[in-house]
């Protein structure tokens, strides 16, 4: 167990640390853009996926590990390690993040959080609900019985891009508790207020998915 919680936590500091870091240090939306914002989410969590997937299945997600405890993929013991080890890496990501900005003299306002921006708390909720679900379903079903474990880092990858295009110009997408609480941490204010919305609605998405993928696509026989 204490290996796969390792490749746990290195996969969720890669993940966190390269699409902040892209989203910060790249100029955001004005310089590298929604689109390059979103390639630098997929193309982490692609490289873990095909890194750390035969060591823990790479969930670098509490609301991937929720579902699959709910799928009964794991026991309780391993998601109470999996969500820590996935926390921890998220903090780290921000940690790193903050010590380069801070080594650059750039300003320490900006790490990548989310935040409502000009939408209601309800429609942010949404956004996350709806886009976790869809992430989470993919997930569970390409890694299912009926799946493709070949390809599934490949599609895997390629939806999170897709959902963060959607989700960046609302909230910055989080559709992953662990990516929200590192940055906000470290921006504090507004971002740890709002923090209790990328941590709920991704986890009810997740649930969501789960029961969908059991009983309705049969993700399980």
């Amino acid at each position: 167990m204490a290996k796969k919680a390792i490749a746990e936590f290195i996969g969720t500091f890669v993940l966190v640390f390269v699409g902040t870091g892209c989203a910060v240090l790249g100029g955001g939306m004005s310089g590298v853009g929604i689109l390059g914002i979103a390639v630098a989410f997929g193309l982490a969590l692609m490289a873990m996926c095909y890194s750390i997937g035969t060591i823990s299945g790479c969930h670098i997600n509490p609301a991937v590990s929720v579902a699959m405890f709910i799928n009964k993929r794991m026991n309780l013991k391993e998601l109470i390690s999996y969500i820590i080890a996935q926390c921890l890496g998220a903090i780290l990501g921000s940690t790193v993040l903050y010590l380069i900005l801070k080594a650059g003299k750039k300003p320490l306002t900006n790490f990548g959080q989310n935040s409502f921006g000009h939408f209601t708390w309800w429609g942010v909720f949404l956004t996350e609900f709806v886009l976790t679900f869809i992430f989470v379903l993919v997930i569970l079903v390409v890694t299912g019985k009926k799946g493709n474990p070949i390809v599934a880092g490949l599609v895997i990858g390629l939806t999170l891009t897709a959902v963060h295009l959607v989700g960046i110009p609302v909230d910055g997408t989080s559709v992953n508790p662990a990516r929200s609480l590192g940055p906000a941490l470290f921006a504090g204010g507004q971002a740890l207020g709002q923090l209790w919305v990328f941590i709920v609605a991704p986890i009810a998405g997740g649930i969501l998915s789960s029961i969908v993928s059991m009983f309705i696509l049969d993700s399980e026989k």
